[in-house]
């Protein structure tokens, strides 16, 4: 049985939002002094590790008021969504260098060692560089290649 064309085009359609949804990552960092990541979404799950505040994490899905997520590591557990933040962070993945502009010849105004979290300001990208402040206050620009959380 042939499938009418309006209902192939409105498949094709859905398919499509549905892929772009899925390409865009959704990001949240940690809220809490330190979050407890478990291996269900359950305080009755196992304690797998603790994750410092404003550690970034990729949301893969949500479960009430549990919530899965990737580190950078790529390890993936179960987060408590209160010890969660909407304020978005990156974490340098080798030592970075922070730039008062988003090129390559600008001032370095700092450089980041690995692991270092930086608040994300702008999450677009332009050239391929972020727009970051460190805690200490300092905003610059850092190539998006040198952090995760993007």
């Amino acid at each position: 049985m042939a499938v009418p064309l309006p209902f192939r085009a409105l498949c094709l359609l859905a398919g499509g939002l549905l892929s772009a949804a899925a390409a865009a990552s959704e990001y949240r960092s940690v809220g809490v002094a330190a979050a407890i990541l478990y291996d269900a979404p359950s305080i009755q799950g196992r304690k797998l590790w603790l994750a410092p505040r404003h550690s970034p994490l990729e949301v893969v899905s949500t479960v009430n008021q549990w919530v899965k997520v990737r580190d950078a590591s790529g390890d993936l557990a179960w987060v408590d969504r209160a010890d969660l933040s909407a304020t978005r962070t990156v974490v340098t993945r080798l030592q970075a260098s922070v730039r008062s502009a988003g090129q390559e010849g600008a001032e370095v105004l700092f450089t980041a060692d690995r692991g270092v979290a930086l608040e994300l300001l702008d999450p677009a990208l332009v050239s391929g560089w972020v727009r970051v402040r460190h805690r200490d206050g300092t905003a610059g620009w850092v190539r998006a290649a040198d952090v995760w959380g993007l």
